[in-house]
């Protein structure tokens, strides 16, 4: 398993600086394939991948399985740890945006000034917070494994199709994503820490 993992990231970081390589032609290069099916396809995308409405989705989703409320406290610092690692990130970086280097427009549907607090592009932070409820979603609810993971990947895809990010930018923002969750994951399953706190609250 742990050979697995050091593969999986190998290759992932391999693709990433593939990726850094050629990141304004293929920004560009899926930029072509905008229409207003997939403009609208898209844009659903990204408002249910928003930080919030994320956050009470997952949230419901432990909720309603009462043996998996433990989780939620795990889930919600993988949440909260990937924000603070994307802004230290971002502010760190500071890489502008494909729309704002002028590589490709910004669609009529999104503004630029939306973009005003989380204005720097390395690494995603929607691709981040998508990845890192993989392992922990994974581990408890198996069957929403697959579906989770094509989500993330068309959230990922939409950063790129809508121009706000590089290619680079959102396969960083996977793997560190996907990192964090695996740590706070092993960590849970050795600690115990949420289940400990759910019961000493609930006194279970």
């Amino acid at each position: 398993m742990k050979k697995r993992g050091i593969i999986f990231t190998a290759i992932w970081i391999i693709l990433f600086f593939v990726c850094l390589y050629l990141d304004n032609f293929l920004v560009q290069s899926v930029s072509l394939l905008r229409n207003n099916i997939l403009d609208n396809f898209f844009l659903l995308i990204t408002l249910v991948s928003s930080e919030i409405i994320l956050f009470f989705i997952l949230t419901a989703l432990f909720l309603w399985t009462e043996h998996k409320r433990e989780w939620i406290l795990p889930l919600w610092i993988c949440l909260g740890a990937s924000a603070v690692a994307s802004f230290i990130l971002k502010i760190t970086i500071q890489r502008a945006r494909p729309f704002q280097l002028g590589l490709v427009e910004l669609i009529s549907n999104l503004q630029s000034s939306s973009y005003a607090i989380w204005n720097f592009s390395f690494p995603s932070f929607q691709s981040m917070l998508v990845f890192s409820a993989i392992p922990i979603l994974s581990y408890n609810f198996p069957k929403l494994k697959k579906f989770w993971i094509a989500f993330a990947v068309l959230v990922a895809f939409s950063r790129v199709y809508f121009g706000v990010h590089f290619f680079s930018d959102v396969i960083a923002g996977g793997l560190i994503g996907y990192l964090i969750g695996i740590i706070i994951l092993r960590t849970e399953k050795n600690k115990k820490l949420g289940q400990k706190i759910y019961r000493k609250i609930f006194r279970k």
